[in-house]
C-alpha cells in the first residue's frame, strides 16, 4: 500500500517540523516554498522579500530551552537569547539532522488548494502550483494538507486611516521593509506601534537618528528578557508551578502583584507608558533598553498619530512634530490567499478554527493550519505539537470531535479571549504556552503523568514542575517517545548557565556562595521547626 501524500505549504519553522512529523508517521511530505530558502520569518535578506523578515539586529524574545523542538535541543554553548543568524543555523541543523531538504520544492508558489471531486469519500485535495523560475503550472492530488505559512505573511499597513498621509513629503514605510539604521542617520523618525518590533526599531534608531518618537495608542507594560538572579525570564514565567499558582490565586491579586513588581522597576506612568489595561491583558512587550533610551531623551513617547501634514505629524494630544520618516510597526494581517474563505476563516477577533487549527464542517479532516497562533511562549514547539496531532488525524489514529463540540470549544475560547485581552487584531489567536500544549498532548497521548512521576521519578518530576516547561517532556511517553528526553530535561538548567560561565571564579567566591546558600537553608529549617513546635504546643 502506497504512503499517504501530504502537501506542506511553507518551509519556515512550522513547515520544517511539519515535514519531520510526516516522516515520523510514515507519510510522504511534499513541501512547497515560494522563496529560495528555508527559515521564513527568520531568514534575513537585504532586499525586500514577501512575508515578514527580521532586521539585522534582531534577537529572539524566548529563551533557547523554551523554543527548542522536543527532540532537538540547542547546544549548551548557544546563548540563551539568540541572534537571528543563530536561529537560522538551528533550523539548518534541524533540516540536516532529519534530512528534510529533499522534500522541499523551492521557488514554487501555491496558487490554490481545493477539495478534490472525490473529497467526501477520500479526503483528498487538489493543489495547483506555479514554478516561479519557468512559470510552469502544475496540479497534484494530496491526501492531506498542512498550511504552515505563519501569521507574518502580509503587512497590515493602515495608511488610509490617517488624514493627510498622501501629502506627507517625508518617507513612509512598514517595519516589514526595515533592515537597519542606515539611511535614518540624523533624521527625525516616528515609529507607530508599540509591539515588539516597534520597540526594537525605536531603540536601535535612537542611537543613530536625531530624534525618535514612539507613537502608541494604548501604551504598554514593559517586560525584560533577564529575570531574577540573571536567569532567562522564561524560567520563572513559563513553568507548571507558576501555572498552578495562577489557577489557585485570583487573577486580580496576581495582576496587582505583577503590576507592582513592574512599577517598582519602572514607573510606567512617569515614562508615558502606562496603559489602562493590566499586564496580563496584552501580548507581552519585551524590551530591555527602552527605559534607558527614554530617560536620556533619545526616545520620546507620544500618543497615536491623528494626521499628517507636508513635513510633520499631529498626535492625538494636539502636539505637532516635524519629522522626516514614519515607520508603521502595525503588524500583519491573517490571510490564506490560496484557500477559500469558507475553509479557513480568520477575521479580526474571530477565528473559526478548532484549536486554531481545524476548519469546521469538513466531511474529512485532512487539512490543518499550523503555527498560526500568537503564543505566550514559543511557537516552534507549539507548531511541532500541532503537526504531531495533525499527522495522526490524517492517519485516522486520532479522531476529532463533532462540529457541535468544536463550535462549543471555539466559542469558549473566543469569550475567554475577549475577557482577558483588549480588542485588537493581534489578540485574535493568542494561546497560553503550557495549557495549549497540554490540550493537544492529551489528545495524542504524549502528556506525562506528573502525579505518577512524583512517586516513580521524583527528580524528573521536580524538573518538569518547577523549571521551564520545555517541549522535551512530551517525548517521555507515547508515540514519538525519545530515549534522550529525560537526560535533556535534567540538563536544561545547566545548558542555560553554561554560556554565562565564561570566566572561572576563584574558589573562595564559590565556597562563600555555597556557605551563604547553606546558611539560608539552615535558617529556613530553624524557622520552620520553631513554627511547627509553636503550632504543636498551641493547638495540641
Amino acid at each position: 500500500m502506497s504512503k499517504k501524500r501530504v502537501a506542506v505549504i511553507g518551509a519556515g519553522a512550522s513547515g520544517l517540523t511539519a515535514i519531520k512529523c510526516c516522516l515520523d508517521e510514515d507519510l510522504d511530505p511534499v513541501c512547497f516554498e515560494k522563496s529560495h530558502d528555508i527559515g521564513g520569518l527568520w531568514r534575513f535578506e537585504e532586499d525586500t522579500k514577501e512575508g515578514a523578515t527580521v532586521y539585522r539586529s534582531t534577537f529572539i524574545n524566548t529563551s533557547k530551552e523554551l523554543m527548542s523542538f522536543s527532540d532537538f535541543p540547542l547546544s549548551k554553548e548557544t546563548p540563551n537569547y539568540m541572534h537571528h543568524s543563530k536561529v537560522m543555523q538551528y533550523y539548518r541543523d534541524y533540516a540536516d539532522r532529519f534530512n528534510l531538504l529533499k522534500h522541499i520544492k523551492f521557488k514554487t508558489e501555491v496558487l490554490s488548494c481545493e477539495e478534490s471531486e472525490t473529497f467526501n469519500t477520500t479526503g483528498t485535495w487538489r493543489v495547483k502550483t506555479r514554478n516561479i523560475l519557468n512559470d510552469e503550472i502544475n496540479e497534484e492530488i494530496f491526501d492531506g494538507v498542512l498550511v504552515a505559512v505563519g501569521h507574518h505573511a502580509s503587512p497590515h499597513f493602515p495608511l488610509s486611516q490617517f488624514p493627510g498621509a498622501d501629502k506627507f513629503q517625508g518617507r513612509i514605510l512598514h517595519s516589514h521593509d526595515y533592515r537597519d539604521f542606515k539611511g535614518f542617520e540624523n533624521k527625525k523618525v516616528v515609529v507607530l506601534g508599540m509591539g515588539n518590533s516597534g520597540g526594537d526599531i525605536a531603540v536601535e534608531l535612537s542611537w543613530h537618528s536625531k530624534q525618535v518618537f514612539l507613537s502608541t495608542r494604548r501604551g504598554s507594560w514593559v517586560f525584560n528578557r533577564v529575570g531574577p538572579r540573571g536567569y532567562p525570564i522564561d524560567l520563572f514565567v513559563t513553568t507548571r508551578y507558576k501555572n498552578l499558582l495562577d489557577w489557585l490565586i485570583p487573577k486580580s491579586i496576581t495582576q496587582k502583584s505583577v503590576e507592582k513588581m513592574l512599577t517598582e522597576k519602572l514607573d510606567h506612568a512617569h515614562y508615558g507608558l502606562k496603559p489602562e489595561h493590566g499586564p496580563f491583558n496584552q501580548h507581552p512587550f519585551i524590551n530591555d533598553e527602552l527605559p534607558n533610551r527614554i530617560i536620556i531623551g533619545s526616545i520620546v513617547i507620544k500618543s497615536n498619530i491623528r494626521s499628517f501634514k507636508e513635513r510633520s505629524v499631529v498626535f492625538d494630544d494636539g502636539t505637532e512634530e516635524e519629522v522626516d520618516v514614519v515607520i508603521f510597526a502595525t503588524g500583519y494581517v491573517f490571510e490564506f490567499p490560496f484557500l477559500h474563505e469558507s475553509i479557513a476563516h480568520v477575521n479580526g477577533t474571530d477565528a473559526q478554527l478548532y484549536k486554531y487549527m481545524w476548519p469546521l464542517s469538513m466531511k474529512r479532516n485532512t487539512l490543518a493550519i499550523i503555527g498560526h497562533v500568537q503564543v505566550l511562549g514559543a511557537v516552534n514547539p507549539v507548531s511541532e505539537m500541532q503537526c504531531r496531532w495533525a499527522t495522526r488525524v490524517f492517519k485516522d489514529i486520532v479522531q476529532l470531535p463533532s462540529d457541535k463540540e468544536m463550535i462549543k470549544d471555539i466559542d469558549k475560547k473566543r469569550k475567554a479571549m475577549k475577557q482577558k485581552y483588549y480588542n485588537s487584531q493581534r489578540h485574535t489567536i493568542e494561546v497560553p504556552h503550557i495549557d495549549y500544549m497540554d490540550e493537544i498532548a492529551l489528545k495524542i497521548g504524549v502528556k506525562p503523568n506528573l502525579f505518577s512521576l512524583f512517586f516513580t521519578d521524583y527528580q524528573l518530576a521536580r524538573k518538569i514542575f518547577y523549571e521551564i516547561s520545555s517541549a522535551y517532556q512530551f517525548r517521555l511517553v507515547g508515540a514519538g517517545k525519545w530515549a534522550g528526553a529525560r537526560r535533556t530535561i535534567m540538563e536544561q538548567k545547566m545548558r542555560m548557565l553554561h554560556p554565562l560561565h565564561t570566566r572561572p571564579l576563584p574558589n573562595n567566591i564559590i565556597k562563600r556562595k555555597k556557605r551563604l546558600l547553606s546558611t539560608r537553608r539552615f535558617l529556613w529549617v530553624v524557622v520552620l521547626s520553631v513554627a511547627s513546635y509553636y503550632a504543636y504546643t498551641r493547638y495540641k
